[in-house]
């Protein structure tokens, strides 16, 4: 299920088909349109060859579609109240890292599953858009992304496959972690998988 979630949150970013329902809203709308870049920097020919700026530009597009911030306080739960404001922006900047990286080395692995949107609902600031991510073998998985509007945009904070939440799971990661341990040992356990996984970056692009 973790993978799955990583999936579809790549996906997000990679998918070949897009289909809005008839009567999409602005949160559809947007996403939609978020990804039609991503998909015209997947095709960008001047990008072919050069994996760091794909990666920079593709990073650049996810900040206009999620809201890491939301994301990362949510995940936290009730252990964001005790942060200071300095451990707060350390925790978003680590978590919205790792999160990156996480789906964004997946696009490389899009092997034509497909989203299709299919309704979204709009309550005050808060939106949700349900689609299904169609996987090569005709198998149909229903994925809820949870939104909230800053300004004029609508940011994806959570997203929800067959009913387990993304944000939900990294709570329950992280309050296990800080229970057992101590907030320090949450932030040095994620400070080691940027290393992880900034190495093994490093490693890919020399082979």
């Amino acid at each position: 299920m973790r993978w799955l979630i990583t999936t579809a949150v790549a996906l997000t970013l990679a998918t070949a088909l897009a289909v809005p329902p008839v009567s999409a809203g602005a949160p559809t709308d947007q996403l939609k349109a978020q990804v039609d870049r991503v998909l015209k920097l997947l095709d960008d020919p001047a990008l072919k060859d050069k994996p760091k700026d794909k990666r920079v530009a593709v990073r650049k597009v996810a900040e206009d579609i999620f809201d890491f911030g939301e994301t990362a306080k949510r995940s936290l739960g009730r252990h964001w109240a005790d942060r200071t404001p300095a451990e707060r922006d350390e925790f978003v900047k680590l978590f919205g890292d790792l999160l990156e990286r996480s789906y964004i080395s997946k696009i490389e692995l899009y092997g034509g599953e497909k989203i299709q949107y299919v309704s979204d609902k709009i309550d005050g600031e808060q939106a949700s858009v349900m689609s299904k991510l169609l996987t090569k073998t005709n198998t149909e998985v229903p994925i809820e992304y949870r939104m909230l509007k800053k300004g004029e945009r609508w940011l994806v904070y959570d997203v929800i496959i067959e009913g387990v939440s993304l944000v939900s799971n990294y709570r329950t990661q992280f309050n296990k972690i800080i229970q057992t341990s101590s907030f320090a040992e949450l932030v040095k356990k994620m400070k080691s998988r940027q290393e992880e996984m900034g190495s093994a970056t490093d490693t890919a692009r020399r082979v």
